[in-house]
């Protein structure tokens, strides 16, 4: 069916909405689920928006009317994604503006108007409206009637509609509606329906070993919460809650538990971020839990924690959607609470070229061959048409500590060359030490290699080696350029070596986050090779200093942090 038709039966089922008999009031105020940023609420406040990667002053407009808003702005606009950092900020004026835009929204746009009438971005509304309805309805009367009414409206639009919406998209649309129904009055009957097409929507999209699709841990997260509140919303209406979808709960606790650091936050891969750690612990602290998985593969990662480190690995091809990124053998490492070496993220919020940028080999710590991530992009920016092959990804214990070796084939079919990463992160947790290797290792792939090396004239294959670091990681190269000092916003002292051919830099680098209103500065350690026979090999390593003790008191240390970003 073509996007045009999908937009008019869209629009035509919330126009036959408008028909039914609306909801008056609520029957019960339902509990907040979620909660935003402050940071990005004193924005909105200021009149300050991030539109397409620019910073735009549109004091006194809505977030629909703000100009140049491009698809991204949109969406947050007609989703409401704005309502939950009002609400994160929560002081009178916060509160005074997410009434005053929600109900302009309403009178504007409420009776199926506008682009807000997909069923995705109407699940988002409504899950929203409900999450903080009883912020919208402290003056009762009129704003709880007129919220009761819209919200009943967007009810029935996405009991017709929820079905054409895509992969999450759908189970947010149904947990939406089973919380409606829940606290409208009158819209009781759309319940039991829901609760049982949840629990076959979490059945179908979570699989036998608890990942999704899309293999963003951000995303596994987002749909944990929806489910755990849903069952909770049931539960507490004492309803019956579908055997699958308390079985999906129960396949996805232990892979959240395995793909969190030791900080807490969320690996960020494939478009995820680490912003909703909080909603995710009470989700988590609710569900019944089962063991919890400290090691072991998880939606293709391989996590390996000792003391206070861990280290995140993505040991899996990546997804086809257009959000996966070239991140494969990429790993991530946390000290305590401290991130260290990270992934750029997704620059999606910054708008179509920040999120190109942030999807290429080079915005992840791992190996890229000068000019060719491992997985490229078709021409439109968006599918990924040559994606890399983990080949073999093997794991064991022995005296030296826990040991990853991991092979993929990205660069095979382009320059006949396989990337092979070996990791071992010591018994004390003090030294993570890697060794990465291009080898050419079939005839054929020798072959190739030969060609490419012919045609570069004698400049070989270059290639570089990086390890983002987090912002609040200060660095200095040591040693002559051989060596770089780590300093932890803990205390904590770490240090960087390498052998091998090669040459080190400290090069600028980015850290994508969306409780930043824009892009923040920070550092990566890269070290430039050049392949010039059949093989190619850096080792290196991550130790902290001998004046580092087992045990850190870590508190915030102001002098070794970034001050927050200012609209």
């Amino acid at each position: 069916m073509s996007d045009g038709r999908v937009a008019l039966l869209d629009r035509l089922a919330a126009r036959r909405a408008l028909l039914h008999r609306p909801a008056r009031r609520f029957a019960t105020i339902p509990e907040p689920a979620s909660l935003g940023l402050p940071e990005r609420g004193r924005w909105l406040l200021a009149g300050s928006f991030l539109v397409e990667g620019r910073l735009v002053q549109a004091p006194g407009a809505a977030p629909w009317e703000v100009p140049g808003a491009g698809p991204g702005q949109t969406a947050e606009a007609h989703g409401f994604a704005w309502l939950d950092d009002l609400a994160g900020l929560g002081d009178r004026p916060a509160r005074a503006l997410a009434r005053d835009w929600t109900f302009r929204w309403i009178a504007r746009f409420g009776r199926g108007r506008g682009p807000g009438w997909t069923p995705a971005l109407a699940a988002r509304r409504l899950g929203r409206w409900m999450s903080h309805a009883a912020l919208l309805t402290e003056a009762q009367g009129r704003d709880q009637a007129t919220l009761a009414r819209a919200a009943s409206q967007t009810l029935r639009f996405l009991d017709r509609r929820w079905t054409t919406a895509r992969g999450p998209a759908r189970i947010e649309a149904l947990a939406a509606i089973l919380r409606a129904g829940l606290a409208l009055e009158g819209m009781e009957r759309h319940v039991g329906a829901a609760a049982t097409a949840l629990g076959r929507e979490a059945e179908a999209q979570v699989d036998a070993h608890g990942a999704i699709a899309s293999r963003s841990p951000e995303d596994l997260a987002l749909l944990f919460a929806l489910l755990a509140e849903a069952e909770a919303a049931l539960t507490a209406a004492g309803r019956p809650v579908a055997e699958p979808h308390r079985a999906a709960l129960r396949r996805i606790a232990p892979v959240l538990r395995t793909l969190r650091h030791s900080d807490g936050g969320l690996a960020r891969f494939h478009g995820g971020g680490r912003t909703v750690a909080e909603r995710v612990e009470r989700a988590l602290a609710a569900a019944t839990a089962p063991p919890l998985r400290t090691e072991g593969a998880a939606m293709g990662y391989l996590r390996l924690s000792v003391g206070r480190t861990s280290v995140i690995v993505d040991a899996a091809d990546p997804p086809a959607g257009p959000h996966g990124h070239a991140s494969t053998l990429g790993f991530e490492m946390s000290s305590g609470r401290r991130p260290v070496i990270i992934s750029c993220g997704s620059g999606r919020a910054w708008g179509a070229e920040w999120h190109r940028a942030g999807r290429a080999t080079p915005s992840h710590s791992t190996l890229a061959i000068e000019g060719f991530s491992s997985s490229r992009l078709s021409r439109s920016g968006e599918e990924m048409t040559e994606r890399a092959r983990v080949l073999s990804a093997h794991r064991q214990r022995s005296a030296a500590g826990a040991q990853l070796s991991l092979v993929h084939s990205g660069w095979a079919e382009t320059h006949g060359l396989t990337h092979r990463r070996e990791l071992l992160l010591a018994p004390d947790g003090r030294s993570l030490s890697g060794a990465d290797t291009l080898a050419a290792l079939t005839a054929a792939e020798k072959k190739r290699l030969e060609t490419v090396l012919k045609s570069a004239g004698g400049q070989g294959v270059r290639f570089a080696l990086r390890f983002h670091l987090h912002p609040d990681v200060r660095p200095t190269v040591e040693g002559g350029g051989l060596c770089v000092g780590l300093r932890l916003a803990s205390g904590e002292g770490w240090s960087f070596q390498f052998e091998g051919e090669a040459r080190l830099t400290l090069d600028p680098s980015v850290y994508l986050d969306r409780t930043h209103l824009l892009p923040r500065a920070t550092k990566q350690i890269v070290l430039h090779g050049v392949l010039v026979s059949s093989e190619a090999r850096i080792g290196w390593t991550f130790a902290k200093t001998e004046d580092t003790p087992l045990a850190i008191r870590d508190l915030d240390r102001p002098d070794l942090s970034d001050p927050p970003d200012r609209p």
